[in-house]
């Protein structure tokens, strides 16, 4: 049976090597960035499926912050960020106009 991925090489060059270190690094930072990002979205998607207006202008409020911040360090692309903020906004404020 053939494995499903090739193995890397190692690098040669010394510059290689670290580059490759901190890719680990950068990749394990990026990954968490992006997991707390889908979390920071579910909860404001589950708080306007519940109803609850409060809670979800808070954890909008979270939400926005994180998904700037994604936007910043280019994990995601700004226009996704804005896109996702806005989508998340037109949810919570559907959410208020119908309780009021």
């Amino acid at each position: 049976m053939a494995s499903a991925k090739p193995k890397k090489k190692n690098p040669r060059l010394a510059s290689g090597r670290k580059r490759a270190r901190q890719d680990v690094k950068l990749n394990a930072a990026n990954t968490s960035l992006r997991s707390k990002y889908r979390t920071a979205v579910k909860n404001v998607e589950k708080a306007v499926a519940a109803g609850d207006k409060t809670k979800a202008t808070e954890a909008f409020a979270k939400a926005q912050s994180i998904v700037d911040t994604i936007a910043d360090k280019q994990i995601f692309h700004k226009n996704k960020a804005a896109r996702d903020k806005s989508r998340l906004a037109a949810k919570v404020k559907a959410l208020a106009t119908a309780a009021a």
